[in-house]
């Protein structure tokens, strides 16, 4: 069987913020099931390129709705919570079949040429062991790091379980763990929600998970980057802007009233709550996507595909269990 080949493209160094820490379904087929057991045995890394086997991914792939008439100005490659790990599967979370899954969606991402790909936080699961937790950071950040485009890295909680902000952003070759950059006329902003209440950054498990905050240096950063940018902007964030704790952010009405009072943002994509969901708060749509780790097998998969279209509306094209939204 042939090898397809995925070029490689670095993320643009031109994003701006401040470094990490500191202020910064329906059944499958039997045919299915065979390109899935294919591309979980040889979806491989070779010299920094990732190789997919197998033919195009095709109908029995989980088919998304049609695109539409309408030709993006920007389109973008999601995932959220891939919690790769080199252990046994743990309840619903099958830690060794994440290459395969994302092997599926960086195939997907290439077919349809997206311009940017995003990891919306939890990349990795936690490890006993500093080194171990870095070894799964290497392995499944070459993975990602091999789909064509712009790579973007949203920090969540489990990537800093024993490693530090910025021992996480030395590996995945990002210089901070909140930051703004441009694309085609449009604003992007990642924002970082691992502080602890008293502003400490998360980093060698100080931290209780449900104390997800945004620090204040950061909300100050957010509400200049928000006034100097002309663009409409799209907000990334790992833990939720839109609930209350445990999975929401303590402090997100005052993140809320800093975007809502901007007037700019079009939407906040995010992740850390599995089952994913959606809901409209003053104006801003607030998008959570369904985590990649949950289930076994290829029809377990989610991930999306987000376009930015004319009249500054947004199409969600989701993928096997992830949700489409049309328009958002």
């Amino acid at each position: 069987m042939a090898l397809g080949l995925v070029s490689i493209r670095r993320a643009s160094s031109s994003a701006k913020g401040y470094n990490g820490g500191q202020i910064g379904g329906n059944d499958v087929d039997k045919a299915d099931q065979i390109q899935w057991r294919l591309l979980n045995r040889r979806a491989f890394i070779r010299q920094g390129t990732l190789f997919l086997a197998g033919s195009t991914l095709g109908g029995s792939c989980g088919i998304a709705p049609a695109e539409g008439p309408e030709k993006p100005k920007v389109r973008i490659g999601l995932v959220t919570d891939l919690h790769y790990a080199d252990k046994p599967p743990a309840g619903p979370r099958y830690y060794r079949e994440t290459p395969a899954k994302l092997a599926e969606a960086a195939k997907r991402f290439e077919e349809q040429k997206v311009d940017l790909v995003v990891e919306l936080g939890d990349m990795i699961d936690s490890a006993d062991f500093l080194h171990v937790e870095k070894g799964y950071l290497r392995r499944i950040v070459k993975d990602f790091a091999a789909i064509p485009g712009k790579h973007y890295y949203v920090l969540g909680n489990h990537c800093v379980s024993a490693l530090t902000k910025p021992e996480f952003l030395e590996i995945v070759g990002q210089k901070a763990s909140f930051y703004s950059f441009d694309v085609k006329g449009y604003h992007f902003v990642v924002l970082d929600a691992c502080f602890r209440s008293d502003g400490k950054p998360y980093g060698r498990g100080n931290f209780d998970w449900t104390d997800s905050n945004i620090s204040a240096a950061e909300v100050e950063w957010l509400s200049a980057d928000l006034k100097q940018t002309a663009h409409k902007t799209v907000v990334f964030v790992h833990q939720r802007l839109d609930v209350e704790p445990p999975l929401g952010v303590k402090n997100a009405p005052e993140v809320r009233k800093v975007l809502e009072a901007s007037g700019k943002v079009l939407a906040v994509l995010q992740g850390h709550e599995h089952q994913g969901g959606y809901q409209e708060i003053g104006g801003v749509r607030y998008c959570t996507l369904k985590a990649m780790i949950e289930g076994s097998g290829p029809e377990n998969n989610a991930y999306a595909i987000m376009d930015i279209l004319p009249a500054d509306s947004i199409r969600i094209r989701g993928f096997r269990k992830q949700k489409s939204y049309d328009p958002l």
